[in-house]
């Protein structure tokens, strides 16, 4: 096992349309208004831009994120990483509910009661301290993360459920908190 490696991958179920959800997480400047642990986001390019992170340990990440794919169709954001973190991240977004359509149909599919957020990272430490604690302190980090993405979800199904972009509001039900959390399900 390389303790500098790290493969994540977690799921968040959101009462909220899978358009909704997808439109905030590809606009990565306004996830400080709804992510605590993203501190500060400034765009370098079009599709370029760099993020100060900090969870609950005492350290800070700058990451330069840079977008590889944006597919709105199929709901799938994702952004190559470096810096303080080098790997890449992705997220992707289907209509999740009873409803949920077998195929493609619109973005959020006939009747669909919600969404399911699919998130997968795979990273290593750029910045030289982490690697250096990367073994002893490997389950700190994970944990860390774990936090992070926790309240990831929190934040982003409350933002959609007050409107977020696109004047989402609440999904059915009349909560966008609603539904399960399978953080780090896959945590490897």
């Amino acid at each position: 096992m390389d303790p500098n490696h790290y493969r994540f991958q977690g799921v968040w179920r959101l009462a909220a349309p899978a358009s909704a959800a997808y439109a905030a997480l590809e606009d990565v400047q306004g996830y400080p208004l709804w992510w605590p642990e993203i501190r500060e986001v400034r765009q370098t390019r079009q599709d370029a831009g760099e993020v100060v992170v900090r969870a609950l340990l005492p350290y800070r990440l700058v990451i330069h994120l840079e977008a590889t794919l944006r597919d709105p169709g199929a709901g799938v954001l994702e952004v190559a990483m470096r810096g303080d973190l080098n790997g890449w991240s992705r997220f992707t977004v289907t209509p999740d509910g009873p409803d949920r359509p077998s195929g493609p149909s619109g973005p959020d599919g006939p009747g669909s009661a919600g969404c399911r957020v699919l998130f997968e990272e795979d990273t290593r430490p750029g910045k030289p301290l982490l690697r250096r604690l990367a073994l002893p302190l490997h389950p700190l980090f994970r944990a860390n993360h774990a936090v992070m993405m926790h309240r990831g979800r929190r934040g982003l199904a409350a933002y959609l459920a007050s409107g977020g972009p696109g004047g989402a509001g609440a999904g059915p039900g009349g909560s966008g908190g609603a539904g399960a959390d399978e953080e780090e399900a896959a945590n490897r």
